[in-house]
C-alpha cells in the first residue's frame, strides 16, 4: 500500500510564493544577526533563513561559516570553540551572535529556514525543536541529503524539510497557469527555484523517483533588502522545499 500524502505542513501556511529573508538580508554585512532579523521582520517578512552551528558545548549558534574569520571581530571553529568564547565574537565588530534558541524565542510569528551546516548540530537542534514545540515553525535543511534524512528519521515524521544537492535533478520544472497551479503539485510541499529573475514555476518532482512524501513548492529567498521598500533589491531562487514523511 502506498503511504498516503500529506497535503500541506503547517509550516507552508501562507499564500503563494514565500519570501524570505535570506540570512535576514546580508548585504550590509550584518547577516544572522537580531539585528537583520528585526529589520526583516519590520519590512513584513515572515519566513526567514538562517544557518546553525553547534559549539564545543553543545551550544546552537545561527552562523553561516565554519569559522568565526570572514565576518567577525574573532578567530577560530565554531565547533572547536566553547559558548562562553564565541559569544564575544561580533559580526562586522558590532553585533552579537545569535543562539538559534533567542531568534525562536524574539520573533514568535517567524518561520525558519534552518540549514544544518554540521553534523555536530544535528542534536542540539532537534532537543531544541522538541523543547520549545517548534516543529511547524522550522524547516530543516542541508547540502547533505544523508543528514536531512538522519533528522527527519529522529523527527518522527514531525519536521519539514528540504530536498539536497541530489534530490533536485529528479524535478522538472515548468511555467504554471491556472490548470496547473491546481495539479498534484499544489498545496502539498514548499519548492524554490534557482535563477536570473522572478516567475511563476512549478517544481515537479519525477513520479519515478519521487518519495511519496515529497511534492514541491515554490517560494523566494532574498539577500538584501531596501529600508524604503518591502520589495528585495536582491532576488535569489534558492532550491529549498518543505515536505514531511508520513
Amino acid at each position: 500500500m502506498t503511504p498516503a500524502i500529506r497535503l500541506r505542513h503547517p509550516y507552508l501556511d501562507h499564500p503563494g510564493p514565500l519570501p524570505f529573508a535570506h540570512r535576514g538580508g546580508a548585504a550590509d554585512g550584518l547577516e544572522n544577526t537580531a539585528f537583520a532579523f528585526r529589520r526583516a521582520v519590520g519590512l513584513g517578512y515572515r519566513y526567514l533563513e538562517t544557518d546553525v552551528h553547534a559549539t564545543s558545548d553543545g551550544a546552537l549558534v545561527a552562523f553561516h561559516d565554519a569559522t568565526l574569520d570572514r565576518v567577525t571581530d574573532s578567530r577560530g571553529a565554531i565547533a572547536a570553540l566553547p559558548w562562553r568564547a564565541v559569544r564575544r565574537s561580533r559580526v562586522a565588530g558590532r553585533e552579537p551572535l545569535p543562539l538559534f534558541e533567542e531568534l525562536l524565542e524574539e520573533f514568535p510569528e517567524a518561520r525558519w529556514n534552518v540549514d544544518l551546516k554540521a553534523e555536530g548540530a544535528l542534536e542540539p537542534l532537534l532537543a531544541l525543536l522538541r523543547r520549545t514545540d517548534a516543529w511547524d515553525r522550522v524547516c530543516v535543511g542541508s547540502f547533505s541529503e544523508a543528514r536531512v534524512a538522519r533528522a527527519q528519521r529522529l523527527a518522527g515524521g514531525r519536521m519539514a524539510s528540504s530536498l539536497g544537492t541530489r534530490g533536485w535533478p529528479d524535478c522538472v520544472c515548468a511555467p504554471t497557469g491556472a490548470g496547473a497551479a491546481a495539479g498534484p503539485a499544489a498545496g502539498r510541499g514548499g519548492a524554490a527555484q534557482r535563477g536570473s529573475r522572478p516567475g511563476p514555476r512549478a517544481a515537479v518532482r519525477d513520479p519515478r523517483r519521487r518519495p511519496s512524501s515529497c511534492a514541491p513548492r515554490t517560494h523566494w529567498a532574498c539577500r538584501s533588502m531596501s529600508g524604503r521598500s518591502t520589495m528585495p533589491i536582491g532576488w535569489k531562487r534558492c532550491w529549498t522545499s518543505a515536505w514531511t514523511a508520513s
